[in-house]
């Protein structure tokens, strides 16, 4: 019973860290009330090592496109974005990158551990949206290490850790085509 209490104490208690707006030296997006400022702290040890890139664009474009990375966060991009879900093979990089623009958060991964395997496939499975899904695509040569884009952000890590999850919860749904939260 004490250990119950605690549990939804402690879900309660992370609930409002994340409804609460904190301020940021480096990265900008929404939230929930779509015109209102959304700012994370990049010195909070929750949002350690995210990655603030500079806009490259949002053109719809037909072929490939030359990233300069195989984490792109933004960038000339498909006519349709990737759909929502979990793969076990990549898909192509201008799908992800409007996928993105939509909201999306995109997870690579390649041999993560049992648990952060489950974690991906949760959110997969829980975040569907059209403009806040969270999509895993398989990226060969990243062992247990994941990578997490948004549009303009990036997190790596060398393998899932709670950072994961706060990179999702900040950036799922907030893209610059439509943001919802």
């Amino acid at each position: 019973m004490v250990s119950r209490i605690l549990s939804v104490t402690l879900f309660a208690a992370l609930g409002l860290l994340f409804a609460l707006p904190v301020s940021d030296a480096q990265g900008q997006t929404r939230d929930g009330g779509r015109n209102q400022l959304f700012e994370y702290d990049a010195n909070h040890p929750a949002y350690r090592d995210i990655q603030r890139e500079e806009s490259l664009g949002r053109e719809h474009i037909e072929g490939p496109v030359d990233y300069g990375t195989d984490f792109p966060t933004s960038g000339p991009h498909a006519p349709s974005p990737a759909r929502p879900g979990f793969y076990n093979d990549p898909l192509p990089l201008e799908s992800l990158v409007h996928a993105m623009e939509h909201g999306n958060v995109i997870i690579y991964y390649d041999e993560p551990t049992d648990a952060a395997m489950k974690l991906i496939r949760s959110w997969t499975d829980q975040y569907q949206g059209v403009w806040d899904a969270v999509i895993a695509v398989r990226h060969d040569g990243l062992g247990e290490g994941v990578v997490l884009t948004a549009w303009q952000h990036r997190l790596e890590l060398s393998k899932m850790d709670a950072r994961a999850s706060f990179f999702v919860d900040a950036f799922r749904g907030r893209g610059p085509e439509n943001r919802v939260r």
